[in-house]
């Protein structure tokens, strides 16, 4: 119910025109029952992990929406079910007006695929290692039947290693050949393959060095000026997603608990769980004052806890928190799920 009411209040407003992404409850949930035979001889029901438990949010075009949130929050489930990778058990993702996971199931799901792409974690794993840097970015052209002749794609291959800051002459180089910062340019490169106007973007930098994540992320902002890109940027890392962001969303156990310009969330931060994460930051200019590190364990998400998931670890918790559900509500301009904000208790 609490989805339902907040639609109009997310809706565009003002004669704007519509967000080109518009997620709406989305869920995911996993089969992780335990083998037919093993329930029927034990008598064990099936069992479900929610990763995703109705996350909602916009993107305006042009814009950047960082999620972050500790390992487990259901950030790359996200991910993947905005590029069509998994099916949402509940909810529906809108992309320029149009019902995604309906088009995908159809003929022009390609075309559609075409405007969506995904950039991947691993850059070592994510490139096939017996294909050439010409095959892997030229790979989604001849897919969606871009480009057919060879000299023309082999030209548009070498535009593509330029726009990443590589040489055209990379292109009949193997994956083995190159560092992971190179490995993930290419990677950014094939996304840009199909001339995309939203990516999303799964912790593409975190197995790089810290110098080598600032180059990465310099030229993903670049071609987001260039190419007007919308970006839905997933990390754990907070000092990158200050960097790239413009709006952030922390999650746990699967629900969005703040959604906040990014500014205003790293200046002041309302939920408890958000603070936690920016207290463990290490600053250089409170040498001296005593940090609060992130207290306790994330539950097990088979097993959740009552109310507020986050409550066994909330300094603020009362019985309000451990029995009731926060619905995620907007309070001086910043959407929020916790009672003790709500209630002006923080």
């Amino acid at each position: 119910m609490n989805e339902v009411a907040e639609k109009p209040e997310m809706a565009s407003s003002g004669g704007r025109a519509a967000p080109l992404v518009q997620a709406r409850d989305l869920a995911m949930s996993f089969d992780v029952s335990p083998p037919l035979l093993n329930r029927l001889l034990e008598g064990k029901p099936r069992v479900y992990l929610k990763a995703v438990d109705g996350v909602s949010f916009d993107i305006e075009k042009g814009q950047t929406l960082a999620l972050v949130g500790e390992s487990g929050c259901g950030k790359s489930t996200v991910a993947r079910l905005l590029v069509g990778l998994y099916e949402p058990t509940r909810g529906d993702m809108q992309f320029d007006g149009l019902d995604a996971h309906a088009i995908f199931k159809t003929p022009q799901g390609l075309q559609l695929r075409s405007r969506i792409q995904m950039i991947f974690q691993d850059p070592y794993a994510s490139l096939n290692p017996r294909w050439i840097v010409e095959d892997i970015v030229g790979e989604p052209m001849i897919e969606h039947g871009i480009i057919r002749d060879k000299a023309q794609l082999k030209e548009r291959v070498g535009e593509l290693l330029k726009s990443v800051g590589l040489s055209p002459l990379d292109m009949v180089k193997y994956p083995h050949q190159f560092s992971g910062g190179q490995r993930q340019r290419i990677s950014i490169a094939r996304a840009l393959a199909t001339e995309p106007e939203f990516l999303v973007c799964d912790e593409p930098t975190s197995a790089l060095d810290v110098s080598v994540q600032a180059q990465v992320l310099n030229i993903m902002k670049d071609l987001q000026r260039s190419r007007g890109l919308t970006y839905l940027f997933i990390s754990h890392n907070l000092a990158v997603v200050r960097h790239v962001s413009d709006q952030v969303g922390v999650m746990y156990l699967g629900r969005l608990v703040e959604l906040a310009p990014k500014h205003t969330l790293f200046d002041s931060p309302l939920h408890p769980y958000t603070r936690m994460l920016l207290d463990a930051i290490p600053k250089m200019h409170d040498t001296g004052r005593a940090r609060t590190p992130v207290q306790g364990e994330v539950p097990n998400p088979l097993n959740p806890p009552t109310g507020c998931t986050f409550h066994p670890r909330c300094p603020l918790a009362n019985e309000r928190c451990k029995a009731e559900r926060p619905a995620l509500l907007t309070v001086g301009g910043v959407r929020i799920a916790c009672h003790a904000v709500q209630e002006g208790r923080s």
